[in-house]
């Protein structure tokens, strides 16, 4: 009689250590999901706020010699028209991050989406951005060309390539 119990008890302890066993691998198991990729994103980091923004400038962008020659006229291009330069020069990027694909918002901002998704608004560095002349003419209506504090903002020019922030 005493082998009986003795046998029922230890396949009672056995099944009690095979369940906590496994109760205690599941939030293990769990927490190893990845998450979903369907959340929204978090909100939009202004990057502008206290600090130099001027590492913002594509890395192809053309270098402006100290003394300009007389083959080569620069414009430099600062406000609505630095950023619109910014965002054409990124929009179809691949990449990642502030040197990755570029986005105009609704509103006329131009902003990138880090590795996280979330949104990084773009300003031109406030020294400008010096381009030969024959490519900034495309952007001489804009605010900010050569200096110049009228013109048009980028409000009115939208993506239709660009998701929701």
């Amino acid at each position: 009689m005493n082998t009986i119990l003795y046998r029922e008890r230890k396949i009672v302890s056995r099944l009690l250590a095979v369940l906590l066993s496994a109760l205690l691998t599941v939030p293990l198991l769990s927490s190893c999901g990845g998450g979903s990729r369907t959340a929204t994103p978090p909100p939009p980091v202004d990057d502008t706020i206290g600090r130099n923004v001027s590492n913002r400038v594509p890395v192809n962008q053309p270098e402006a010699k100290k003394g300009l020659s007389t083959g080569q006229k620069v414009a430099i291009l600062a406000g609505a028209a630095g950023l619109y330069y910014l965002y054409n020069q990124h929009k179809n990027s691949q990449a990642e991050g502030a040197e990755g694909k570029y986005y105009l918002s609704k509103n006329g901002r131009v902003y990138y989406r880090d590795a996280e998704h979330r949104a990084h608004w773009v300003t031109p560095p406030r020294e400008g951005i010096r381009v030969p002349e024959s490519e900034a003419q495309k952007y001489r209506d804009f605010q900010g060309y050569n200096g110049r504090s009228t013109g048009r903002d980028l409000s009115g020019i939208t993506s239709s390539a660009a998701p929701a922030l």
